[in-house]
């Protein structure tokens, strides 16, 4: 009967195309294409079982999550064999972050596939990346570790990313921006205004003030993390209005 109802669910357009997409961009044929599908329904969208259980792909992020960051840091100690452990943890948490990962999913057409409510879809700032977590996930249960990693090396990290001219890119803007406030005598912090209880990860909402004024918001799965996040949107943010320029050039 489940065989069936798969077979049946190939047949519509969206699995097409979800099944082309995992061809070109992935290479591979999934053996399983249900457990995919259930790593493209965001919480948002969440299905029930015949037991009430809900249906969504939180469960395959948090494992995604975990095998991404192992690949990642293989990757990483045989790419740079000569580097220590600080470069090697600051490139990983370069390559595994939110905004990476939101673009990462963008790039690839990852992000279309992806079921959310469209009503509330603004508050979803990491839902690209969520899925991308969830699809590895997804891809480490149906084919193991040895092909997941082959995938995402050969496949994403290797043709998606340009890991050598990120080793130069800015990362940790919290630190900028403490800088920034040192130096021009701005008083600057770091909030959790909310916590966001999720089945089975929490998610932190942290804000930055400056001079007690706030400015912008990151949501993640780590205070840290959702610091960086607040951190570059409010860097940026402060660049664009001329504020951190303008300042740090009277000085």
């Amino acid at each position: 009967m489940i065989k069936m109802f798969l077979f049946l669910e190939h047949k519509n357009k969206k699995d097409k195309e979800l099944l082309r997409f995992f061809k070109n961009i992935l290479g591979l044929r999934p053996k399983n294409i249900f457990i995919y599908k259930v790593a493209l329904i965001h919480k948002s969208r969440s299905h029930k079982d015949s037991k009430g259980h809900k249906i969504n792909n939180e469960r395959l992020e948090y494992l995604g999550d975990t095998v991404l960051s192992t690949i990642v840091g293989d990757f990483l100690f045989k790419k740079y064999p000569l580097q220590g452990e600080g470069f090697l943890t600051e490139m990983r948490s370069k390559l595994v972050s939110r905004v990476s990962l939101n673009k990462l999913a963008q790039r690839i057409g990852l992000s279309k596939f992806i079921e959310y409510s469209k009503d509330s879809s603004s508050q979803f700032i990491s839902m690209d990346g969520d899925a991308f977590e969830a699809i590895v996930g997804a891809l480490y249960i149906d084919k193991g570790y040895n092909y997941t990693y082959k995938v995402l090396v050969n496949r994403i990290l290797n043709v998606y990313l340009d890991i050598d001219s990120m080793e130069n890119t800015e990362w940790n803007y919290k630190s900028k921006i403490i800088d920034w406030g040192q130096k021009t005598k701005r008083k600057v912090s770091f909030q959790v205004i909310e916590t966001i209880e999720t089945y089975f990860r929490k998610q932190y909402k942290v804000q930055v003030f400056v001079d007690d004024q706030a400015q912008e918001i990151g949501i993640d799965f780590s205070i840290k993390s959702a610091e960086q996040l607040a951190a570059e949107k409010t860097y940026k943010k402060l660049q664009e209005e001329g504020v951190i320029l303008a300042e740090i050039s009277n000085k």
